[in-house]
């Protein structure tokens, strides 16, 4: 029998419709707050729950955070807006009181219909049914099956290659994988491979002994060592130089690590999440990631969806970075208006959730009403811009032509004969801007090759 509460302070209206619900054989439960809710119900066991909006102590919307259950929500406020906010919140319907009994029956159906049965069928009969990860949010059917492979190859020791476009979030991947292992007791140690030095990269890894070379004035534990018995997460392997590779190879395979101008070698027990948002292969195939290492680090592989290909999660992550947002800049709660909803969701987001993030945090300083415009995100304008650069007869497309085949011109004419760092200073830019400027144009940072 399908599991409905219902969760309505006024007691004859609640009392109503339990009556009301038990007659078309729904099995009701009731409460008052939601407090009463949390405490006497374990709300995964419903089908439906049918809240008010207004309650005493906490809304209605407070019980979308506190389960996987659809919740249908009601007001005495029939206004577009409540409407509205409600399934911004996560709602999966909404209905205006007083409402005809047919209408609240036909409702409940078609949310039974909807969303209840195929959810419950698909938690039943497959074992390997996961709910979201902590911390992450999406629902789609590509999210669903990172959130269980990550929960799956959590369990395990081996390596796992994370791959996602830039601003995917896949340290928050990583994270997840540590903090379900066994682990999970120690920090996991982060390294972004592309924001440390060529000439130092190998040092901050494994370590160095005083004196292995200038300015090596004290014996250096690296970060590989430091990550022993735990997690080590190297973003961007992608830009390890072939040395280095080398040397986390020798990781993998022997399970030790020798510092930089010793001649020991020590044991380190490291589980190795790695990411990148290369392609691996072509870089084997160009001779700038080596062979045996890719295969090595190829054991288990995680791809996360670019934003734009997640449906309606990308309105359910906006309403979730604005409140996470608004209490960090301790700012009065805002909401997206109509239009601004229809614009992020048309948005391809070519930065992904990086961006959705500094959209909304850009539209939070810059709001002076408790309802974000679809102007304050700057969405369209960035949209229009793109459009007329990709106009051959544009101005603004010569000029950017001009500066790619500048940069592009001098980096591959200098970069053998000058480090990152020289090339930077000789562009007047910094080292993490040329690094992410040679994402843009795709030009890898050259590598030196194997003797």
């Amino acid at each position: 029998m399908t599991q409905v509460l219902v969760v309505e302070d006024e007691v004859v209206i609640r009392n109503a419709l339990k009556r009301l619900l038990e007659r078309h054989e729904y099995q009701v439960s009731e409460a008052g707050t939601v407090k009463e809710s949390l405490e006497k119900y374990d709300m995964d066991e419903f089908d439906v729950i049918i809240s008010d909006l207004r309650l005493p102590g906490a809304p209605g919307t407070d019980l979308i955070k506190a389960t996987n259950t659809p919740v249908l929500i009601m007001t005495s406020y029939s206004s577009i807006r409540s409407a509205i906010d409600s399934m911004k919140m996560g709602a999966v319907d909404y209905i205006a009181k007083p409402f005809e009994h047919k209408e609240i029956i036909e409702t409940v159906g078609k949310i039974v219909r909807e969303h209840t049965r195929p959810h419950k069928r698909e938690k039943a009969q497959n074992d390997d049914y996961e709910p979201p990860v902590h911390g992450m949010i999406g629902s789609c059917p590509q999210m669903m099956e990172l959130f269980r492979r990550i929960r799956k190859v959590a369990l395990t020791n081996s390596t796992v290659l994370i791959n996602g476009e830039s601003g995917t979030g896949k340290e928050l991947v990583a994270r997840a994988i540590h903090n379900l292992s066994t682990r999970q007791g120690r920090e996991m140690i982060s390294v972004n491979c592309a924001a440390i030095p060529e000439n130092l990269i190998e040092s901050e890894l494994f370590g160095h002994e005083k004196g292995a070379f200038t300015g090596a004035t004290a014996t250096r534990t690296g970060l590989v060592e430091a990550a022993s018995s735990s997690t080590l997460f190297l973003d961007e392997i992608g830009e390890l130089p072939l040395e280095a590779q080398a040397r986390l190879l020798r990781v993998l395979q022997e399970n030790e690590i020798r510092k930089v101008g010793s001649v020991q070698s020590k044991k380190v027990d490291v589980r190795l999440v790695v990411a990148t948002h290369r392609d691996l292969k072509q870089l084997v195939i160009n001779r700038n990631f080596r062979e045996d290492l890719y295969y090595r680090i190829n054991v288990m592989t995680l791809l996360i969806p670019p934003l734009r290909e997640r449906g309606n999660d990308i309105l359910e992550l906006a309403d979730t970075i604005l409140q996470r947002i608004c209490v960090r800049l301790k700012t009065p709660m805002l909401h997206l208006s109509d239009s601004a909803s229809h614009t992020i969701a048309k948005y391809a987001w070519p930065g992904n959730v990086r961006e959705l993030e500094n959209a909304i945090e850009r539209a939070v300083v810059l709001a002076e009403e408790p309802e974000i415009s679809k102007e304050l995100l700057a969405i369209d304008n960035e949209a229009e811009e793109a459009d007329e650069v990709a106009q051959p007869e544009s101005i603004e497309r010569v000029e950017e032509l001009s500066l790619e085949d500048y940069f592009q011109r001098f980096v591959l004419e200098h970069q053998d004969s000058m480090n990152e760092t020289q090339l930077a200073k000789k562009l007047g830019i910094s080292r993490k801007c040329l690094w992410e400027r040679r994402q843009r144009f795709g030009i890898p940072r050259k590598k030196k090759q194997p003797a």
